[in-house]
């Protein structure tokens, strides 16, 4: 085993437990994997962010070929579909956090753009996210939706079951899944309140200084 991939594994267990203990993902809920070489990195299917063994962690191709460990998340296919379309892409983090599950389940939000801008921080490290049609959890269809977007969202919102967020590594990845669910929450706080967001002209500013991932 690599260095780079040892380290790699630690994060992802370090992480890992750090937003289950805070509460973004609960039981065995959630995924997590991050890209090392020409591999890929991943929490076990049924395993707890808060308990992870970095020796169990899934190895598997880049075309979903297990390797080694014990056996990948059921949603393997949302994280394989983002590092097929966005090379950029590093990690992937897959939360059924509260706020953003949430938000999900409301009919009135605009699929194109389900968080808008609403903080400097969301439109820095989240960007643009986009909301699809629900589907069973672990079903393969759910890679053929992302792919189907080409590459143009760096984050999604699956309707009814939670956000799946990408970074260029890791933290990157978990730092923005978080900046997204503290989003949804003042989305859901500010509901029905006249509330001001982001003019076209800050976002552009924002981006033009601090660039897009």
């Amino acid at each position: 085993m690599s260095s780079s991939e040892n380290r790699i594994r630690e994060d992802i267990v370090r992480l890992s437990r750090s937003l289950y203990e805070r509460g973004f993902s609960v039981g065995s809920a959630g995924n997590i994997s991050a890209a090392v070489d020409d591999v890929i990195l991943m929490t076990p299917t049924n395993s707890c962010l808060g308990f992870l063994d970095s020796a169990k962690i899934s190895k598997v191709t880049r075309d979903g070929r297990h390797l080694s460990g014990d056996r990948p998340s059921k949603e393997i296919f949302l994280h394989k579909a983002f590092y097929e379309t966005r090379p950029q892409t590093g990690a992937v983090v897959h939360l059924h956090s509260t706020y953003a599950t949430a938000l999900s389940c409301f009919t009135d939000i605009d699929p194109d753009d389900c968080i808008p801008p609403l903080t400097p921080y969301v439109v820095m490290r989240v960007g643009q996210v986009k909301l699809l049609e629900y589907v069973r959890p672990g079903d393969e269809k759910a890679g053929d939706l992302i792919r189907a977007l080409g590459g143009k969202y760096a984050a999604v919102l699956l309707a009814n079951h939670g956000p799946v967020v990408t970074g260029k590594d890791i933290s990157s990845a978990v730092y923005a899944a978080e900046e997204l669910e503290e989003t949804a929450k003042l989305l859901l706080m500010l509901r029905g309140l006249p509330t001001r967001m982001l003019s076209d002209e800050n976002v552009v500013e924002l981006k033009s200084v601090f660039g897009a991932y």
